[in-house]
């Protein structure tokens, strides 16, 4: 808990019992009518944010939670360090628990439904006790399968509210205890009564009618989509676990002159402690000897790596690119910028408006209307003398033509469909919800390092003076800066021995701290580095390779001098080079109605020639943003009235993309974005940025469509289920027709192909 302004508090709630989003939605209305409480309740995470006043307690919040229906207990913070296995390990149990018990009622439901199906549909496999047999199987299903729906749809009543585990409930009982009646009291329990196929509207009293097959197969349907989103579901806090696990885990720390590997949560504030080169650091702190170049590009996004020394601050979990370094810790566990950063993410996952199912909105209006007609269509029957028998059928008939079968099938099957057309496109969708905010985006945010660009140091031009051979230049500052740590130092490097090949070993090599390298390649004594270094040897820049270097910088890109026996001889460009579909991608978003913005926290220079480079306006970059800066920036423009894209690959982008409407991380990057993302890309490549929206877009229309046929088939049925003509097999035949039609609808998602085939 934690004070916000003065007389107000804030807590985070754990909530359970939550089966669909309407719940979320009816736990943040009993909240918000406390005096008051402000709240927001998270069906994705089933957590409740609220801010309250000092008059009101947490009991206070979490009775009138339990008031509701649910549970509810105030939430504990992650650990800010972990160990890797344990966290693991502790998260498997985590997921076997809470989906153990679905994952036992999906297969029983499955296992005994089949046959129940195939006994109803097929005439050949109806033997003369098949009725039975199929009470037998079904039995189980709607009573313990089902049980979670019957339980939600009594709580809903409780508190006089209807959804799709109402209708489920509802559908499922009058079906089975309708067969049940007909079994044993009427002429269904026959030996060797069938189902014939007879086409037929004529008025019956349901005698010898069973809907065994409707009540199991509709829970077992139901119970697939069910799993599958619980499970989707359980991957809300990973983006947490990711950021948390990103820190270094073991530290070693200097203690009476000592070198003592400890465990990071050991570390106190004052503690010294060592980072050799190729280690992260492992918390917040400032560095008391040595000096380095720190790769700190996943925090911050900023792609060249930072230079620090004696008396500069260093961040947890960056990398030590470069010498030894000796810190001194001044922020540990949660104060540390890493564990801000994960609060930043949980911050902007609890703030999203829960997102509402397309079928639960229905369902709010539908089941009463439903309930209300079968409740109609019994006092009309009975008023008009037609007998109990005959009235109560035509009622029971209502409820379980209304019973969605199809509705089943709608969302999970295009959703299948889709993400597995996705998956080998490279596309992984995270589930349902976000495909409707695909359809309203309008502006689209691209983080610039590791999204528009290839996220690393590139050797990109060599500029050399008259008389100079640009192979040899390669040569000499490729084998010099080869035997470098420094991440440009191997940009170099690798750009060299790509265009040359071999390059030579050389002697007497020394590193000069912020400056560059020196030695002795070849019989040559070479200076590779700023001009700062040649300007020690009196070693000046011709007027030409002064020009090239201008230009560079101009462009936000690191210029680096290279001198051999005395004389300047070349300049080389080195930048995150700009991936070559990343201008293809600008121009296939904007055809999608989508604004590109650039945000980076590199500097404005770099920004603005990326920018260029690729076809985004200068008004639309946005540079040198810190990752909370980040958060800001998609908060504003929200406020705006826009809807929010963002695509983005680093730590420091995770919070963004969790704030943002939509998040596609690009599965090239870090896990914490990859988690905090409502789309994964699996390659770096922007384009596909562009089909993931058009592919989601697409499994949306498919989902509206499933879902209004599924009603239709209902609805048109219900006039002649309320006047006592529903033949059973029409109805049968009607229920398996809209399901085989929302299949079919679904599979067309099989075709979607990408914009450049």
């Amino acid at each position: 808990m934690t004070t916000t302004t003065p007389g107000a508090a804030e807590a985070e709630l754990a909530i359970g019992g939550m089966t669909c989003a309407s719940c979320a939605a009816r736990i943040e209305k009993k909240l918000n009518r406390m005096d008051g409480v402000e709240a927001t309740v998270n069906y994705a995470t089933e957590k409740a944010k609220v801010t309250y006043r000092e008059d009101v307690t947490v009991a206070d919040l979490i009775a009138t939670v339990e008031a509701t229906g649910y549970t509810a207990q105030e939430a504990q913070p992650e650990p800010v360090s972990t160990s890797e296995s344990a966290s693991g390990a502790g998260s498997a149990r985590e997921e076997g628990v809470e989906l153990r018990p679905l994952r036992q009622r999906l297969t029983a439901a499955v296992v005994l439904t089949v046959p129940v199906i195939a006994m109803a549909m097929v005439p050949a496999l109806q033997f003369e006790y098949w009725q039975w047999l199929s009470l037998t199987l079904a039995a189980p299903v709607v009573t313990y399968a089902a049980w979670p729906f019957h339980k939600a749809a009594w709580t809903n009543a409780k508190h006089g509210a209807a959804t799709m585990d109402t209708l489920i409930s509802v559908g499922t009982s009058a079906a089975f205890l309708w067969s049940l009646w007909a079994l044993f009291f009427g002429t269904a329990g026959t030996p060797g009564m069938t189902h014939p196929f007879e086409f037929t509207i004529a008025r019956t009293d349901g005698a010898g009618n069973i809907y065994l097959e409707a009540a199991a197969g509709v829970t077992a349907f139901i119970l697939a989509g069910r799993y599958f989103e619980a499970r989707s579901k359980r991957k809300a806090g990973a983006a947490l676990k990711a950021l948390l696990e990103l820190g270094a885990k073991d530290v070693t720390v200097l203690r009476d002159g000592r070198e003592e590997l400890i465990a990071v949560g050991e570390l106190k504030v004052g503690d010294r402690f060592l980072v050799r080169p190729g280690e992260k650091i492992a918390t917040d702190g400032v560095v008391v000897e040595g000096s380095s170049a720190v790769d700190a590009s996943m925090l911050t996004g900023e792609s060249a790596p930072v230079e620090v020394g004696t008396g500069d601050s260093v961040t947890g979990a960056t990398l030590n690119a470069g010498g030894r370094l000796v810190v001194e810790a001044t922020r540990v566990g949660a104060d540390t910028q890493l564990a801000r950063m994960a609060k930043l993410v949980e911050d902007a996952q609890n703030g999203k408006a829960a997102a509402q199912r397309l079928a639960d909105k229905i369902s709010a209006v539908f089941v009463p209307i439903v309930i209300a007609l079968a409740l109609g269509t019994l006092g009309f029957w009975l008023g008009n003398g037609a007998g109990l028998t005959a009235a109560f059928t035509a009622a029971v008939a209502v409820l379980i033509i209304a019973c969605p079968c199809a509705l089943g099938l709608a969302t999970p099957t295009a959703l299948m469909v889709g993400t597995g057309r996705g998956a080998q496109l490279g596309i992984l969708i995270k589930g349902p919800e976000v495909l409707e905010t695909t359809r309203k985006a309008d502006t689209i945010v691209l983080d610039k390092t590791g999204t528009v660009t290839t996220g690393k140091m590139t050797l990109l031009a060599v500029h050399t003076a008259e008389g100079t051979d640009e192979a040899e230049v390669l040569r000499l500052a490729g084998a010099l800066e080869h035997s470098s740590e420094h991440p440009i130092a191997q940009a170099v490097a690798s750009g060299a021995a790509a265009r040359i090949g071999t390059l030579p070993a050389p002697e007497d090599f020394a590193n000069i701290p912020g400056l560059g390298v020196q030695g002795i390649v070849d019989g040559h004594a070479v200076l590779v580095g700023r001009e700062q270094l040649l300007a020690e040897w009196a070693i000046t820049l011709p007027v030409e390779l002064q020009r090239a270097k201008a230009e560079a910088e101009a462009k936000g890109r690191t210029a680096i001098a290279v001198a051999w026996d005395g004389e300047a001889r070349a300049v080389l460009e080195v930048a995150d080079a700009i991936k070559e579909t990343s201008p293809e991608a600008i121009k296939r978003l904007r055809a999608l109605g989508l604004t590109p913005i650039l945000l980076t926290g590199d500097n404005k220079a770099v920004a603005e020639a990326v920018a260029a480079e690729v076809g985004i306006a200068p008004e639309h970059v946005i540079a040198e943003v810190m990752p909370q800066d980040k958060v800001d920036v998609i908060k504003r423009l929200q406020s705006e009235g826009r809807s929010v894209a963002m695509v983005g690959d680093g730590v420091n982008d995770a919070a963004a993309l969790a704030q943002a409407d939509l998040g596609l991380a690009m599965g090239t990057g870090t896990d914490a974005a990859i988690e905090a993302g409502d789309l994964t890309l699996v390659r770096g490549d922007l384009r596909i940025a562009a089909d993931a929206i058009r592919l989601s877009r697409k499994t949306l229309a498919t989902i509206k469509s499933n879902l209004f046929w599924a009603f239709a088939y209902n609805v048109a049925a219900l006039p002649l289920a309320a006047a006592g003509l529903l033949n059973p097999m029409i109805a049968g035949a009607a229920m398996a027709f809209s399901s085989v039609f929302v299949v079919g609808n679904s599979l067309r998602l099989r075709g979607f192909q990408p914009a450049d085939r």
